[in-house]
């Protein structure tokens, strides 16, 4: 009789013990790694510690086993290709490390979102969901809307559909490609939108869904594999206007850089100042790349390019410098540069 009295309070405790830990053990891994940004501000107070704002957010234990790592706590206004590169990086270790990782979140601000997100679309190695999320209020303000992005971007993180899709940015229960995101405002949630071509899908309070997928070259099926480079080449960006002087192009040729992006006007066309400036500098022998200040626009035909410059055909003057800065750890050919630029 006593065996068996032994038998049903081992079988109570499997139940109600072993169970629930078994069911937990069985949650989808994600990985957060916080760099700090509006997401980690709080108004007239330090940002906040990484495992302080996940732990702020308990309703993502409800989704998933989650790990976090404090990356950086910086504004993302002083992010630079140093630390693109360290994120990279750490994000490929992480992902050889760690194959049970089934998503990797990276908390960060607005500022340079659309650049970071950009930069690890074309190099970050996997083909699991890296979700770049952040907010456009501190998190002790009124609404603040940090953590319904955070529990949204571990939410599409673990959707099945979210995998293969690059590098994806979730605010405001939309989801951007990578590649598409531009920021249009800097107060509203709403500030991202996902260029013409639209949101990739949105994270419903009842479901993620997803519409359509991109379909430029992103992650494993990229070309640009930086392992063992310690430091991206130099470009810089010069934006045109009304009455440029040409003397400004004749001080940047003075400069030690590898490469050039000028944000024309619309469709290409630059001032008669730029077209001057660009000629005093053609012996540097640098490539060019002429990029729409219309984040929206595109280049169409080919101009100028008899004169050897590149065309960026719709990537906005600020990723087509972390386009051109990738091409050149690569090649200096100019036709390939430009090849680059139409295939991503």
């Amino acid at each position: 009789m006593r065996s068996y009295l032994n038998l049903f309070l081992y079988l109570l405790l499997f139940i109600f013990f072993l169970t629930p830990i078994q069911l937990m053990g069985q949650q989808p891994k994600v990985h957060i790694l916080t760099t700090g940004g509006t997401i980690a501000s709080v108004n007239g107070a330090p940002m906040i510690d990484g495992p302080q704002l996940v732990q702020a957010v308990p309703q993502l234990l409800d989704y998933a086993d989650i790990s976090v790592e404090e990356f950086s706590k910086i504004g993302s206004s002083k992010m630079n290709p140093e630390n693109w590169l360290q994120l990279a990086r750490r994000i490929n270790e992480l992902i050889r490390e760690k194959p049970e990782i089934a998503s990797i979140i990276i908390t960060h601000g607005t500022d340079s979102m659309e650049e970071t997100a950009f930069f690890l679309n074309l190099t970050v190695k996997t083909n699991i969901p890296v979700i770049i999320v952040g907010s456009m209020r501190s998190s002790n303000e009124i609404s603040a809307d940090g953590p319904a992005n955070l529990l949204n971007a571990v939410r599409v993180g673990i959707s099945p559909e979210a995998k293969g899709k690059g590098v994806l940015v979730v605010l405001n229960e939309n989801i951007s490609a990578g590649r598409d995101l531009i920021k249009i405002n800097n107060r509203r949630v709403e500030t991202f939108k996902a260029h013409e071509l639209g949101y990739l899908g949105f994270a419903d309070p009842d479901t993620v869904i997803f519409y359509r997928a991109p379909l430029k070259p992103h992650t494993l099926n990229s070309h640009f594999d930086l392992r063992g480079t310690e430091q991206l080449p130099k470009v810089d960006i010069i934006q045109d206007f009304a009455g440029f002087d040409p003397e400004i192009l004749e001080l940047i040729g003075q400069r030690d850089i590898d490469g050039l992006v000028i944000s024309s006007f619309a469709g290409g066309r630059m001032s008669y100042g730029m077209l001057e400036g660009l000629e005093k500098i053609a012996d540097k022998n640098i490539p060019i790349v002429i990029a729409s200040s219309i984040k929206q626009g595109r280049i169409i035909g080919k101009p100028y390019r008899e004169q050897g410059w590149i065309i960026s055909p719709d990537l906005p003057a600020n990723k087509a410098r972390i386009l051109l800065m990738l091409a050149l750890t690569k090649t200096s050919d100019k036709g390939d540069i430009q090849e680059i630029f139409n295939t991503y």
